[in-house]
């Protein structure tokens, strides 16, 4: 009975520090990728989080979107962009990992392509 309480206790312990170690990415952010034409491409992503929940914008040449789908579990985020291009509505899907004061994110255009590898860095104000 006694190592039952003992592994509970243990349990609850790693629940609670798991909650407590997820990443703060709060605030703003910035990626810099070649254009079609080379020329560097600056987009800025603007984070709150509450709990598990994501949500803000993603701003760049195409103007800003709001972001959709948004999850932060541990060091690991996720969320959808949705835009429309050419006349259609598509989702934009992006998965990354944070190292610090970086994201290395994953950008899903299109699933029949490639994803597109970016950092983004922490705007320091």
């Amino acid at each position: 009975m006694h190592i039952r309480k003992v592994l509970c206790a243990l349990m609850l312990i790693g629940l609670v520090s798991t909650i407590a170690l997820a990443a703060d990415i709060n605030g703003k952010w910035k990626s810099e990728s070649p254009g079609r034409d080379g020329t560097p491409m600056t987009t800025t992503y603007t984070f709150k989080v509450d709990g598990d929940k994501l949500t803000g914008t993603v701003a760049g040449a195409r103007g800003e979107t709001a972001i959709s789908e948004g999850k932060v579990t541990g060091d690991e985020i996720s969320f959808v962009v949705v835009r429309s291009m050419g006349g259609e509505e598509r989702k934009i899907q992006y998965k990354g990992k944070v190292s610090g004061d970086e994201i290395k994110l994953s950008i899903v255009f299109n699933p029949d392509n490639p994803p597109r590898e970016v950092v983004a860095k922490r705007v320091k104000e």
